[in-house]
């Protein structure tokens, strides 16, 4: 592998790559970012080496801390990238993308989180993985887990969708729901206590517990620069809860830049909900990357983004900044509205969590931030399937008939 170091950011530290750490020896809470020697992978890696290679996750396995040969074999990453021509239409914008990565294994851009993970959990030799997560990230790790042979443990939010959990379940995970959101994230409490007690291998989608997995969202950058002919977008709307999508996006566009495959940024945009916004309340006041307090109480139709600390929001916000991008909130109203116009026009149902970025375009084009011909790639980073409970309500309205043609045409007429 092609790693120089592992560099705490918080304390500064560095540690070989041999050690094989998971967490900052000081557990101050600082990732362990992943330091690579791009000068000798400038020597294996070119745009026409990563051309002629099939596509997936482990396409970029120079840029991935952990030995494929490791990684169990589900696939994951190759998501397309959607012209998003009748959206577009309807919102008067003339370069809109869609990264789709509800076609991971397990629906959701996790998928390529957990694969690196697991992969790192298996080199280390664990064997049982053990996690803290809204639904998603464990079903992901739930599903990696199983297919390399290890037990996994979740302890998940009390509200967890019924579709989440049932995919846990499936899986095989010792699924466990814990009480008590607030300042404080339980499910976090409670897997801290439980991996130090039973060493086991924490993976959640978050760096200070994992910097490995941290690598596997990069992979979603290097396939948006090749599937638009090696350009560089405008602005990228990332959803965020934790952080952790943003700090992933990020990494990958500066390991091209530094390897001279691009010669530009795109412009990050932070998109979070207006009922858990704490990256978004700091970059509003200034604040640096460490000093960013707890939502208070985190209520939001998206839960998959209700983490009350964003655990990578040092790197979001370093990405925002640098970028010359921005961050923004959005309710909840206009999250469904997002989510319903994307299913509508371009046929891709995401969940509240997966099209919060889409709001937050809609709101940005509105207030002229982003124009009308910028080109914009925004991840739906979860697929609509996982979160039937929010919009059950809807079935409601469904007409219900006797097999009589007239009966239909008066429905007809109503609409």
């Amino acid at each position: 592998m092609h790693i120089k170091t592992l560099k705490c950011s918080k304390c500064g530290k560095e540690h070989a790559p041999s050690e094989g750490l998971l967490l900052c020896p000081k557990r101050d809470y600082g990732r362990l970012d992943i330091i690579y020697d791009y000068e000798s992978l400038k020597e294996v890696l070119s745009r026409s080496i990563l051309e002629e290679r099939r596509g997936g996750v482990w396409k970029y396995r120079e840029l991935l801390p952990a030995e494929e040969s490791h990684a169990p074999k589900l696939g994951g990453g190759n998501t397309p990238l959607i012209k998003a021509l009748r959206l577009g239409e309807t919102l008067k914008s003339t370069n809109l993308f869609i990264k789709d990565e509800t076609r991971g294994p397990t629906g959701s851009f996790k998928d390529r989180s957990m694969a690196v993970g697991v992969a790192k959990a298996v080199e280390l030799g664990y064997t049982t993985t053990v996690t803290a997560s809204s639904g998603n990230a464990a079903a992901a790790l739930a599903a990696h887990s199983a297919a390399a042979g290890l037990e996994c443990t979740a302890f998940v939010l009390d509200f967890a969708s019924r579709s989440k959990l049932a995919q846990l379940i499936n899986y095989g995970a010792r699924v466990v729901k814990v009480k008590g959101l607030g300042k404080e994230d339980p499910t976090v409490k409670m897997m801290i206590a439980i991996m130090d007690k039973y060493n086991w291998y924490p993976c959640p989608s978050f760096g200070p517990f994992n910097p490995y997995q941290v690598e596997g969202p990069k992979t979603i950058s290097y396939e948006m620069v090749e599937q638009l002919g090696w350009r560089v977008p405008d602005w990228i709307l990332v959803p965020s809860g934790a952080g952790c999508l943003m700090a992933g996006l990020w990494k990958g566009f500066k390991d091209f830049k530094e390897l001279g495959l691009i010669d530009s940024m795109p412009r990050l945009v932070v998109v979070q909900s207006t009922g858990n916004a704490p990256i978004v309340r700091a970059y509003v006041a200034g604040r640096a990357g460490h000093d960013i307090s707890p939502w208070e109480d985190p209520k939001t139709i998206a839960t998959g983004l209700s983490d009350p600390y964003p655990w990578d929001g040092d790197a979001a916000l370093q990405a925002v900044r640098e970028t010359d991008g921005t961050c923004i909130a959005v309710p909840d109203k206009l999250i469904l509205v997002a989510q319903k116009l994307l299913a509508s026009r371009e046929g891709v149902f995401g969940e509240p969590s997966g099209v919060v970025g889409i709001a937050g375009f809609m709101t940005l084009l509105e207030k002229g931030v982003i124009g009308k011909t910028d080109c914009v790639v925004v991840p739906v980073t979860g697929s609509g399937l996982k979160e039937t409970d929010v919009i059950e309500k809807e079935t409601e309205k469904i007409p219900t008939i006797e097999p009589i043609p007239e009966q239909f045409d008066r429905i007809l007429k109503s609409n």
